[in-house]
């Protein structure tokens, strides 16, 4: 079946606006909007990453020019982390929210986040 020329994008795919490293941060902007309790986007990160940003920075959410950030999280939900997203990507999320705020969080893995867990623990600082 060859590729149609034209064809329409699906109303939940989200476009970053912008991406910054605001320390301790990495913020992904998205365009305002409302975006619903248990509803399905796809976010693409479609600016290039800072090169300042380290490794280990929380990924939040920006929603416009809004001053509430919301944190991108697994689907465990522990939060996703700078190492864990690339640029030109698209992410598959849901809205989560609860009496004071919300998350995104992703509907799959982070496939390209490291997993820098201990082999173990055993009551002695760890080896470098």
């Amino acid at each position: 079946m060859a590729c149609k020329n034209v064809c329409k994008l699906c109303d939940k795919l989200i476009i970053s606006t912008d991406v910054v490293f605001a320390e301790p941060n990495l913020v992904i902007t998205i365009p305002e909007g409302s975006y619903y309790n248990g509803e399905k986007y796809c976010i693409v990160v479609a600016q290039t990453i800072p090169a300042t940003t380290t490794i280990n920075a929380p990924v939040v959410i920006q929603i416009g020019d809004g001053a509430e950030l919301y944190p991108l999280t697994r689907k465990n939900c522990r939060q996703v982390t700078a190492c864990g997203v690339r640029t030109r990507t698209k992410y598959s999320t849901m809205v989560a929210t609860s009496g004071t705020g919300g998350t995104f969080r992703l509907l799959g893995d982070c496939s390209c986040e490291p997993d820098n867990s201990l082999p173990f623990i055993n009551g002695d600082a760890p080896e470098e």
